[in-house]
């Protein structure tokens, strides 16, 4: 078995990794280290998160610097924050023993001044944000000219936030004699750009399959209608009494509703997202780290590089745009070696999503029913009776009253007094869940090329049909709202529930591009979901939905001038008063009427 000595790590080093619990090498610390203590060299190194990388290039870094010299002499470039912390502290760590080793991470949100007065005193190794460190450039306040080596950390992140071009200015800054790392759990072609602009012959190293998840990660979706999604959740969260992870959704405003609900039913959540402060932030974080809260609901630029050790779970409650995001947010768990279990909780519109990731990660995803109340209620039982027998006993605190509880009980059998231990304990979860329904979507066999063309969504409203109509007779309708919006496929079904309480309409094709799109209904309800929804308010403008006849749907800042010109039907307001919201829809044992608090097909404004 290999070891950090035999790797070429000092002693001084050691001895930090030693406290820290680190005893042999990872993977990717096995092949890189000794290529970067023998040799001067450019190294593209494809890991998953998790997988030990910040000490693969880290320890290296820091054998190699020189603490006489008090100018920047490594530069680790990172898409956030949060990593940006994560990466200097356990640096830092590293080199508990070496002396004068001075680690600075510079990111926006902090104070810029106290940066600038950190950089003045003397700092060797810089882990920076692209965004901050250009203002620290433009403001002369830091030197890269002693740079010897640059690690692009997470380098697909942040290409996908946008950081190619302040990546390009910074680069041009810094000697062309340095060695380049650059670290990515995917290769999209941007990075291998690159790699190819920046970088001399490098040597590829491979920790896994290209593009690929981790082996120790357990890949499950469950299949639901849409308005079942969080009822989903929340059964999902309820089966795994002891899940520590994250809750991954697409916008800002539904990770909070998302949050809200959750802390509102009793789950010890928290949002993280970009309308949050920075220590807003901070605070959520050193929470979720420490685990006072259980379940963190975030949205990918938020969690972009958070580095949260023995999260169990990855919960997609909505499924990412870029599919290749997937594998970020799966990498969050089964670190280190350990096993972990990602989720997605889709609709039958999104099936076609999950055979792409499959190919993505080269992984199968399971097929899982959501559980029901029996099997919840028997794993939440027996987790009640593990933490019984585990408990610790403080005898002396507790022994001065037993005499007392014994008298009190002594009617009662060893057998009564199981069942009222648990009867106390465990009533609310019994009758929370007694009448449960079943909430999964089964994919019936000879449906298929219907799922696949999206034309089989029924909606199911008043209880299940037990047969399908014949999947015909559609209009199609545009909409002026699309991803840009706010506006999803499962969004707009939700919309279209809420205009709609009572009936069971089919929905056909979705069709949404940025600013815009098209939907199929039935016919016999088309022109009334065209009436109910036009002009209705939509997060702040007005929507425009009509019979599509070939001609493109107008703009949604176009159409939010309609209610001023005295358009014939007023200005709906769907977010306030509405009849639909806190009632519940059938099948939903939670109360959630999807997204119905946020429009009101019903009402309209007073002009």
């Amino acid at each position: 078995m290999t070891t950090f000595e035999e790797l070429g790590i000092s002693k001084e080093i050691v001895l930090g990794l030693v406290d820290l619990g680190f005893e042999v090498p990872m993977p990717v610390q096995e092949k890189v280290i000794p290529l970067l203590l023998g040799q001067k060299t450019d190294i593209v190194a494809l890991a998953q998160t998790g997988t030990g990388k910040t000490a693969a290039y880290g320890l290296p870094l820091i054998q190699q610097t020189d603490t006489d010299n008090h100018l920047p002499q490594a530069l680790i470039l990172c898409p956030t924050r949060e990593l940006c912390v994560q990466i200097a502290g356990d640096l830092n760590d590293f080199a508990k023993y070496v002396d004068n080793l001075k680690v600075l991470p510079v990111y926006g949100g902090s104070s810029m001044e106290v940066q600038i007065k950190s950089l003045k005193k003397g700092v060797q190794i810089v882990v920076a944000t692209p965004g901050r460190l250009l203002d620290l450039m433009r403001r002369r306040a830091i030197k890269l000219g002693s740079v010897h080596t640059v690690v692009l950390d997470e380098a697909d992140e942040m290409l996908n936030m946008g950081f190619l071009d302040s990546i390009n200015d910074i680069l041009a800054e810094v000697p062309e004699d340095r060695s380049t790392l650059l670290f990515s759990a995917t290769m999209p072609n941007e990075v291998a750009v690159i790699a190819k602009k920046y970088m001399k012959k490098p040597i590829e190293i491979t920790i896994g399959n290209k593009n690929s998840g981790a082996e120790n990660i357990k890949h499950l979706y469950y299949t639901v209608h849409a308005k079942d999604k969080y009822t989903a959740l929340k059964r999902i969260v309820d089966f795994y009494p002891s899940i520590y992870g994250i809750v991954f959704c697409r916008t800002r405003i539904d990770t909070q509703e998302i949050a809200d609900k959750l802390i509102a039913d009793g789950y010890n959540a928290e949002a993280l997202h970009g309308d949050l402060s920075q220590s807003q932030r901070d605070s959520v974080m050193q929470k979720f780290r420490i685990r006072h809260v259980q379940l963190l609901v975030a949205t990918d630029v938020a969690a972009r590089g958070l580095d949260v050790n023995d999260l169990t779970h990855i919960i997609n409650y909505a499924l990412p745009d870029d599919i290749s995001a997937y594998t970020h947010r799966s990498g969050r768990t089964g670190r280190a070696g350990k096993t972990g279990t990602s989720i997605a909780i889709i609709n039958l519109k999104e099936k076609h999503l999950i055979r792409q990731i499959e190919k993505l990660i080269n992984k199968p995803f399971i097929a899982a029913k959501v559980p029901g109340g029996r099997e919840i209620c028997e794993k939440q039982l027996f987790n009640l009776i593990n933490k019984m027998e585990n408990v610790e006993i403080e005898h002396s605190e507790i022994d001065p009253f037993l005499p007392s509880i014994y008298r009190k009980l002594e009617w009662l059998e060893k057998e009564d007094v199981i069942k009222r231990f648990v009867a106390l304990e465990f009533n609310r979860f019994l009758e929370y869940y007694r009448n449960a329904k079943d909430i999964n979507v089964h994919e019936e066999k000879g449906h298929e090329s219907r799922e696949k063309s999206g034309r089989d969504s029924f909606r199911d409203k008043g209880g299940r049909g037990d047969a399908r109509k014949e999947v015909t007779g559609f209009t199609r309708l545009s909409i002026n709202a699309g991803k840009a919006d706010g506006l999803y496929p499962n969004t707009l079904i939700e919309l279209i529930n809420a205009s709609s309480p009572g009936k069971r309409i089919r929905i056909g094709d979705i069709t949404l591009s940025k600013h815009d799109g098209f939907f199929e209904v039935d016919n016999e309800y088309a022109k009334f979901l065209s009436e109910a929804l036009n002009d209705a308010e939509f997060r702040g403008s007005n929507l425009a939905v009509e019979l599509a006849a070939g001609q493109a749907p107008a703009s949604f800042n176009e159409r939010r001038s309609f209610k001023d010109k005295g358009k014939p039907g007023g200005d709906r307001d769907f977010r306030k008063g509405s009849d639909y919201k806190g009632k519940k829809s059938p099948g939903d044992d939670q109360g959630f009427a999807g997204r119905a608090d946020r429009f009101n097909p019903k009402k309209k404004k007073k002009k």
